[in-house]
Parts: structure tokens; sequence; C-alpha cells
């Protein structure tokens, strides 16, 4: 089962996908959303996507090769607790895929990188630390608040 764990820490290498070959790093300096900053964040998402996909089949992999030949219950439990772990991280990575691909139709659109309750731009800060953000900071501030007022009522 330590071959899942480590996988687990390996996985943490995908977290932010790398940047372009060239070098380029979007800058305020530019005009926002040009086709060149587009360009870079299509290929971090496309990235980030392949990587989460390498992964999922790696662990698909590991799930076939690997049964569960423990004969102490003890043992047994841990390694099926580990998989569980395992099988929600891939689960959640699913849905970040559809996120990814949604962020992608968005560039496709040319509605990508702006707020879509206020219209206003996404910081490029923001988008290069979370390239699915669809709000800008103080929007999303204001949704998680309204989300939680929501649920203490």
């Amino acid at each position: 089962m330590a071959t899942v764990l480590n996988r687990l820490e390996e996985s943490e290498k995908f977290a932010v996908p790398p940047v372009g070959d060239d070098g380029y790093r979007p800058s305020a300096d530019e005009e926002f959303m040009n086709p060149r900053q587009q360009a870079y964040f299509r290929a971090k998402l496309q990235a980030w996507k392949e990587a989460i996909l390498r992964e999922a089949a790696g662990t698909l992999s590991q799930l076939q090769v690997d049964t569960l030949r423990e004969a102490d219950l003890t043992d047994r439990a841990s390694s099926e607790t580990d998989w569980s772990i395992e099988l929600r991280t891939r689960d959640r990575q699913r849905k970040l895929i559809s996120k990814i691909e949604a962020a992608i139709r968005r560039i496709d659109d040319g509605e990508y990188g702006y707020c879509e309750v206020t219209g206003e731009p996404i910081s490029l800060a923001r988008l290069e630390a979370r390239p699915i953000a669809t709000m800008t900071v103080e929007a999303q501030e204001r949704h998680e608040r309204h989300e939680k007022i929501s649920r203490e009522d």
C-alpha cells in the first residue's frame, strides 16, 4: 500500500501545471486576454487535465495489479482505507476535469478571465493560481458569505 501513498505524494507535483516552453508569463502590462494569454492558459489547463488523466490511469492499473492479499484484518482494513482515500481523490479530480473543460470552452467563447457575476476581469494572479476561476476574489467572497448565511438559516 506504500505505492498508493507514494503516488499520492507524487501527484502533488502535478498540482501546478508547468509553464509554457517559451517561459512566457502573462503580464498586467499587456492587453487582458489577448491571444497569447489565451494560448498560455489553454496550455496550462490542458497540461493540468493531462496530468490528472495520467494519474487516474496509474491508479486504475495499480488497482488491477494490486489485490488485497493481507491476511491480517488490521492490515487489510488499512489497505482498504488507503484505497478509499485514493478513489475519493480520483472522484474529486474527475469533477475537476469537467471544470477544466468548462474553462477551455470559455476560452473558445471569449469569456475566459472575466467574472461570471460582475463581468470584470479576474486578476492574472488569481487565474495563475486557479485557472478554473470563474469569479473575481471579491465576487467569490460575497458568494461564499451568502452561501454561509443560507446554510445557517
